[in-house]
C-alpha cells in the first residue's frame, strides 16, 4: 500500500495524507479529515517507508544495543525487556546485537540503518568511567550494589568473605572487583579472595572443596551473580556444609531461581527493567519526568 491508495480511499491529496500521518504540527486539517485518512490507512494496511522516513528525519526509528560476549546474564535481559518496551512507546524499534563487534561492523549498521542511537551495554564501566553510570556510582550504581552485597555478610557477623566467579570471562569482572575490594576496606574487613566456580556440579563442587581447604577461616561466599551463587550452593550442599551454619552464601542479580532451593538464596535485587527504561529515554533526548527507578534492595532468604 502506498499514500496513493490511502489518498484514493479517504477522497483526499497525498500531501494530506502525508501532513496527517505524520503529524504535521504547521497544518491546519480537521478532525473528520485526520480520522478517515487514518481509518483507510487502517483497513488497507499501510505501512509508513522506513527509508523514506529516515531520510527526512535524519535518521531511521531503529535504537541500536550492542551488548559485548560474556555481558549477558538476567540483568542484560531484564534491562532489554525495559528498553525495548519503553522505545516501543516512542514509535522506535531495538535492535540488539550480541557477541564481539568490530569498529567495520558498527559502521555497516550505521551505513545501512542510521540508526537513531548506538547503545552499549555496560558502556561507563567498560571505559573507565564506570563511576558515571545512571545510578550515580556508589549512589545506586554498580558500586553501589557491590558494596550493599558485601555490607550484608558483614551485618551477619562474616568478617572473612570469598567471592566465587563465573568460568567464562566478564567484561565487568575486574571493576566488579575493584568494587568489592573498595566496600571490603570501607567496612574493616579483609578484601575477598577469589575462586572460580565451573558449570558441571561436580566440577564446581571439587572446586569448593579445593577452595575451602586452602582457605578455612572463610564463612561466607558472594556469588558473582544468581547463577555462580547457585553453583556454590548446591556444592556446599553435596559436600555436606551446612548453609548458612558452616558457609553463608549470597548471590547478586535475583534471577528468580534462588526462591526454589533449599535454603533459599540470599541476593540482591536491581531493577533493570527501569534503568532499560530510562536508557531509552536518554537515547530519544526524553525527560525523565515520573520514571525514577527504584534503589537497589536485598532479598532476604535463608542462605545468610
Amino acid at each position: 500500500m502506498t499514500l496513493n491508495d490511502v489518498a484514493a480511499a479517504s477522497g483526499v491529496s497525498r500531501a494530506t495524507v502525508s501532513f496527517v500521518l505524520n503529524d504535521d504540527p504547521h497544518q491546519t486539517i480537521s478532525a473528520t479529515t485526520r480520522d478517515r485518512v487514518k481509518q483507510a490507512a487502517r483497513e488497507l494496511g499501510y505501512v509508513p517507508h522506513g527509508v523514506a522516513r529516515a531520510l527526512r528525519e535524519g535518521s531511521s526509528r531503529v535504537v541500536v544495543l550492542n551488548i559485548d560476549a560474556g555481558m549477558e546474564g538476567h540483568y542484560s535481559r531484564s534491562y532489554i525487556q525495559g528498553l525495548d518496551a519503553e522505545l516501543a512507546a516512542h514509535d522506535h524499534v531495538l535492535l540488539v546485537r550480541h557477541g564481539r563487534h568490530t569498529p567495520q561492523s558498527t559502521q555497516q549498521i550505521l551505513d545501512v540503518i542510521a540508526p537513531r542511537a548506538v547503545i552499549r551495554f555496560g558502556e561507563t564501566y567498560l571505559t573507565g568511567r564506570e563511576l558515571d553510570d545512571l545510578g550515580g556510582g556508589w549512589r545506586d550504581g554498580l558500586a553501589a550494589h557491590a558494596a550493599m552485597q558485601l555490607r550484608h555478610l558483614v551485618e551477619h557477623g562474616h568478617t572473612v568473605v570469598a567471592m566465587a566467579l563465573p568460568d567464562t570471562e566478564s567484561p565487568l569482572a575486574a571493576t566488579r572487583l575493584k568494587f568489592t575490594g573498595h566496600a571490603a576496606r570501607n567496612l574493616g574487613i579483609q578484601v575477598p579472595r577469589t575462586f572460580v566456580t565451573p558449570p558441571e556440579r561436580s566440577a564446581c563442587a571439587e572446586a569448593v572443596q579445593a577452595f575451602l581447604t586452602g582457605a578455612p577461616e572463610v564463612t561466607a561466599i558472594a556469588g558473582f551473580n544468581d547463577d555462580v551463587a547457585l553453583r556454590t550452593l548446591m556444592a556446599l550442599l553435596d559436600l555436606g556444609h551446612r548453609v548458612p551454619d558452616d558457609v553463608a552464601v549470597i548471590g547478586f542479580d535475583d534471577n528468580g531461581y534462588g526462591a526454589y532451593t533449599t535454603p533459599g538464596l540470599t541476593t540482591v535485587h536491581v531493577d533493570a527493567e527501569a534503568h532499560g527504561r530510562l536508557s531509552a529515554r536518554l537515547a530519544l533526548n526524553l525527560g525523565m519526568d515520573g520514571l525514577r527507578p527504584p534503589p537497589a534492595r536485598i532479598v532476604v532468604r535463608e542462605s545468610v
